[in-house]
């Protein structure tokens, strides 16, 4: 063949117009779409061999070799595909953006299964100009007489194409680095930078140097049988461990794992780690690796991964995705909806099964993987749907339940005479019915489930609960306030109340029409008492014969003041006031049957009654919520104070 010169011809009719310096947004990639492209190429040539179209050496090893040459700043990658003619480099790299993938699809697609042709556009070689000021092409098709191309570009739109010397089948590209890039002819970097993409490429890969040292041969970077690519069935504990701590170099073992393996009605396979996570010291952000018939295409693209599964770790490898033309970004399509679905579907689908086959296996997990499944079911209303009854709610004996065990749980018949507080004291009690006042009825057809947020600093509410033969769940995670508060709007006959938002009847002593006249009375004395001692004019304050004697006084806050609250300070700005707020709804319930509470009542004007009702109001609000640098002071001080009398009473 004669030297032919020329200008590139530019086929922009279904892409758009793509200039090569702005082709891709990390210029790393090239090392992809380069080693993507001889994966093609020997792909192509076995399947014309299964065809008959073509005979393979009997000694015929699939590979592509790297070589990096720092001395001569260069870069060259070698396969032993199907190789190219003089028409086809006319065709397939002098016409920018035919592909070449599309071209063999089109032909044998009543011939061979052409899922695992990784290119769509024909423009990976051009993601070489991105780093070279030269790029050369030497390469021999395979077909019968065919003459080796060599073919040359400097960049721009002019090319050398003649006869060249390459004599065994295969194309290999040669690139002439720029002085800005040279890092990338360093045989670490290109290592590191392989590894990151093709890790898991369906051909061997192999690096080395252009000056090898003596006895070192070129190194293999990449596994081409992945495990995600098995049958669940194949795999061992083992191998999913050994996996996950060579991909995510986690060394922590994960929890459990999701494999999936779908074929229909589109082709994804991957495994979802649900990793064990400290959540006050790590971040909870996990990493989903896509990949792309095994080619590495980002981590964790919101399109395909639902936004709750990025706090798992795990690979999803889907043939099908509409990969854009730098194959970093999903086109927008509604196919790719429907693979997010179906992941979503799989995962809830795989913890649901767990909940029910292995219960205890799934209570062990559960203090780890419920803030994946709370966020889940805030974020996506499938998943909450398929999920909502196998979420785990630990009640104050440790013991898990799903919501609708939750629901079940009714007040016990309690013997009046034998109910003691967690002390031992012996306290009064009612017989409670086996309704119970929250019980659902035609009348009242909302159910209260009650909840504690914090044992230590609630421990006298839950106290006075187990006494009662009552129960509560333990929701200590910032999610489970959004989380209950969504269940509530998904489940109008459910409401959750914390265990200090109200004193029910089951916690009040009987007492008679006389008793409660006395209290009345009793009420607004030591209401006024306490607002002057305090100096809290706006203080409500209730007076109650509670069944415990041993307790003084409590504090209640509603559960929608509370939850307004709650709301208020999260999205507070600085310098926000929310004091006067945090006080709406507050209520100090003051125990009549309490001696301390009763001298209130008789020592309107003795000396040490105000200081009683401090220390009455300071001890409510230790049970309640923490108090502040200044009231703690206060409360130390008092406490001091309090001891002395008694000293000097001895």
């Amino acid at each position: 063949m004669a030297q032919k010169r020329g200008s590139l011809s530019i086929n922009s009719d279904n892409i758009f117009p793509i200039i090569k310096k702005w082709l891709y947004s990390d210029h790393d990639i090239f090392y992809r779409e380069l080693i993507s492209n001889g994966c093609d190429a020997i792909t192509k040539l076995k399947k014309l061999d299964m065809m008959g179209e073509y005979t393979l050496p009997v000694d015929y090893q699939p590979r592509i070799d790297v070589v990096v040459n720092p001395e001569e700043k260069t870069l060259t990658f070698t396969d032993n595909g199907l190789g190219m003619t003089a028409e086809e480099v006319e065709e397939y790299i002098n016409q920018i953006a035919f592909s070449g993938a599309t071209d063999f699809i089109e032909k044998y697609k009543d011939k061979s299964n052409a899922d695992q042709i990784i290119g769509h556009f024909g423009l990976g070689f051009y993601s070489a100009f991105m780093v070279a000021d030269e790029v050369h092409i030497d390469t021999l098709s395979y077909k019968d007489g065919a003459t080796a191309v060599h073919w040359e570009c400097d960049g721009g739109t002019e090319f050398t194409m003649e006869d060249g010397t390459k004599d065994s089948v295969g194309t290999t590209i040669t690139l002439f680095l720029n002085e800005d890039v040279l890092e990338f002819c360093n045989e670490y970097k290109a290592k590191e930078v392989i590894k990151k993409y093709c890790s898991f490429m369906p051909t061997e890969i192999y690096l080395s140097k252009a000056q090898m040292e003596e006895g070192k041969e070129p190194e293999l970077l990449n596994e081409t049988q992945p495990l995600w690519a098995k049958n669940p069935s194949e795999c061992t504990r083992e191998e999913y461990l050994e996996f996950y701590r060579k991909l995510f170099q986690d060394y922590k073992e994960p929890l459990f794992w999701i494999h999936l393996n779908m074929d229909y009605p589109f082709n994804l396979k991957g495994i979802l780690y649900f990793p064990k996570i400290n959540m006050e010291y790590e971040s909870i952000e996990g990493v989903i690796k896509l990949y792309n018939n095994q080619v590495f295409i980002a981590d964790n693209i919101k399109e395909v991964i639902p936004e709750f599964l990025m706090l798992l770790k795990g690979v999803i490898d889907c043939p099908d995705l509409p990969l854009n033309v730098s194959r970093s970004a999903l086109q927008n399509d509604g196919f790719v909806k429907k693979i997010s679905d179906y992941i979503t579907k799989k995962v809830a689908d795989k913890l649901a099964g767990l909940c029910k086959t292995e219960k205890e296996e799934y209570e062990k997990y559960w203090d780890d993987i419920s803030p994946f499944i709370k966020f889940g079911c805030l974020k996506d209303d499938k998943f909450c749907e398929k999920m909502t009854d196998y979420i785990l709610f630990k009640n104050l004996d440790g013991i898990y339940m799903t919501l609708p065990e939750c629901l079940e749980v009714k007040p016990v018949d309690v013997d009046e005479e034998s109910v003691t507080d967690e002390a031992g004291n012996q306290v009064e009690a009612e017989v409670v019915t086996e309704d119970g006042e929250d019980a659902q009825t035609e009348e009242n057809p909302e159910k209260v489930i009650y909840y504690v947020t914090d044992l230590q600093q609630q421990s006298q509410y839950v106290n006075m609960f187990k006494a009662a033969k009552m129960d509560a769940v333990v929701l200590t995670h910032h999610i489970d306030q959004p989380f209950i508060s969504q269940l509530e709007s998904k489940n109008q006959h459910i409401k959750f109340q914390r265990i200090d938002a109200d004193l029910t009847d089951t916690f009040k002593a009987k007492t008679s029409k006389k008793a409660e006249k006395e209290m009345e009375e009793q009420a607004e004395v030591i209401a006024a008492q306490m607002k002057k001692s305090l100096k809290k004019e706006t203080l409500q304050v209730k007076i109650e014969k509670l069944k415990n004697k041993k307790i003084s006084s409590m504090i209640t806050l509603s559960e929608e003041s509370r939850r307004m609250q709650d709301m208020m300070k999260m999205y507070a700005v600085n310098g926000m006031d929310l004091g006067a707020f945090g006080a709406e709804g507050e209520t100090l319930v003051l125990n009549a049957n309490h001696p301390l509470v009763q001298y209130v009542v008789a020592h309107q004007d003795g000396d040490n009654v105000d200081m009683i009702c401090q220390q009455l109001y300071d001890l409510a609000k230790l049970q309640h919520a923490p108090l502040s640098p200044e009231e703690m002071t206060k409360f130390i001080a008092r406490s001091n104070d309090i001891m002395m009398l008694l000293a000097k009473e001895d």
